[in-house]
């Protein structure tokens, strides 16, 4: 029956479906090898790969540059980065949408998401060429295109469509992945800074090997019923997918703002903790804190702040005054200009010096809560909202707003380098602002059209 889980075999391992602790350490080396790369991309393209003497050594690089400076104008090595890095996270975040179709009308999810991971391994390592380096970003972009959308939601199959273990498998899942991207700078942007760049894309590419085998190991767990439906059966639920479409229609712009906004962490953040003071200790004892670290803060913070927001709502909950799912996406939004607020206030008290690394403690404070409003909400929204012949590839409908988000993170990169750090951070502050008064006013719409 459709509202019932795809029920999978071995029984509950700590009160879930035995098959979310492999997809939780799937997903968690998967984010290690994503963030562990993306950590060292915009460091390596600006001091080494784009400079004279490398950038003419990458295939294919001179076209890209001329494809990009058509539409953008000359490009200096910082803003062609920024261009990459935004090309780079936002494909990744688009091919979800044929890696969804692909497991729903052909392959099915396991064999997806095994494709997947075997074509990230492939690029991870091949980043070790610089000659090939756009190749290795395609077979990443590609792989992550077939694994993303189908994990995601094969979590949501563990359970019945009224298992009230759902929202708190996101939240263990999400957990997962925060674990990924904590570790990931510390071991590949240690690996980059200090030893070569080429040593911590192999690190990432390491992780991404011991996700597969993890997946592999546990496939028998996953659900069951993972074949695609036969094409000559008429779609299931039509009214369900033309609402979840048109619920995914209204929060498409709102959710790309977001993300435009977040995603500068790895790109402009990665430039500004660079010029910042990053020294930590009193007296003669004094070091400098790695750039790449301070990617680790906010999935650290993640592990933290969790436990807290939960146990808010629940006692929220108790009461009947916890925000509706709307309330906090739109919380998560607010929340994200006000990091970038925080960062602006930083950048002009520090005009003409070094900024202190505590503004970007506190910053990822801010922004750490705002996340937790919405990325994991929205997951769990889609999973419940899209019906279940089409659920991957609704997923990938909703990842595709994070490809035009970081698409637009990389346009905004580009004035990093033009405009006051100031005057940068108060524009990011305001297109994370614009997203959550779109959600304001689109709020009674997408109620009578979201489960509540």
């Amino acid at each position: 029956m459709a509202g019932n889980a795809q029920t999978a075999r071995g029984g509950d391992w700590f009160g879930h479906p035995r098959g979310l602790t492999f997809l939780f350490g799937t997903e968690m080396w998967e984010r290690f090898s994503y963030y562990g790369m993306r950590a060292l991309l915009v460091l390596y393209m600006v001091d080494h790969l784009l400079q004279p003497g490398s950038a003419e050594q990458v295939l294919g690089l001179a076209t890209l540059r001329q494809g990009l400076e058509t539409i953008s104008g000359p490009l200096a090595v910082q803003p062609f980065a920024s261009q990459i890095y935004g090309l780079y996270s936002g494909l990744v975040y688009l091919t979800p949408i044929l890696g969804g179709w692909l497991a729903d009308r052909w392959l099915g999810r396991r064999r997806t998401v095994a494709l997947g991971a075997g074509l990230m391994v492939a690029g991870h390592f091949l980043m070790a060429s610089e000659r090939f380096f756009l190749l290795a970003l395609i077979l990443l972009i590609l792989g992550s295109g077939a694994f993303k959308p189908n994990i995601v939601t094969q979590v949501g199959a563990l359970y019945g469509s009224q298992d009230a273990r759902r929202d708190r498998a996101y939240s263990i899942f999400y957990v997962g992945i925060n674990i990924g991207a904590f570790f990931s700078p510390l071991v590949c942007g240690t690996l980059g800074e200090t030893i070569g760049w080429h040593y911590g894309f192999a690190s990432a590419g390491v992780g991404m090997a011991v996700g597969l085998a993890i997946y592999l190991a546990g496939a028998k767990s996953l659900p069951a019923h993972d074949a695609p439906p036969d094409m000559a059966e008429p779609p299931q639920d039509e009214g369900g997918l033309r609402r979840a479409l048109l619920g995914l229609a209204l929060l498409f712009l709102p959710s790309a703002l977001f993300w435009a906004a977040y995603e500068q962490q790895g790109n402009t953040i990665a430039l500004f903790a660079q010029g910042a003071d990053r020294s930590i200790g009193f007296g003669a004892w004094s070091v400098d804190i790695p750039v790449t670290w301070f990617q680790a803060f906010n999935p650290l913070m993640i592990f933290a702040f969790t436990p807290l927001v939960v146990g808010v709502w629940a006692r929220m909950a108790r009461r009947g005054r916890e925000p509706s799912t709307l309330a906090k996406l739109w919380a998560g939004c607010f929340g994200l200009s006000a990091g970038y607020l925080v960062l602006a206030v930083g950048a002009v008290m520090s005009e003409g010096a070094q900024a202190n690394w505590l503004w970007l403690l506190a910053y990822f404070v801010v922004i750490t809560f705002a996340e937790l409003y919405f990325s994991p909400i929205g997951l769990s929204l889609v999973s419940r909202m899209a019906p279940r012949a089409s659920r991957s590839l609704v997923m990938g409908l909703w990842m595709a707003s994070t490809f035009t988000g970081n698409l637009s993170a990389g346009w905004l990169g580009s004035l990093w380098s033009r405009l006051p750090h100031g005057v940068f951070f108060l524009i990011v502050a305001g297109v994370s602002a614009a997203a959550g008064l779109l959600l304001v006013l689109a709020r009674r719409k997408l109620g009578a059209l979201l489960p509540g």
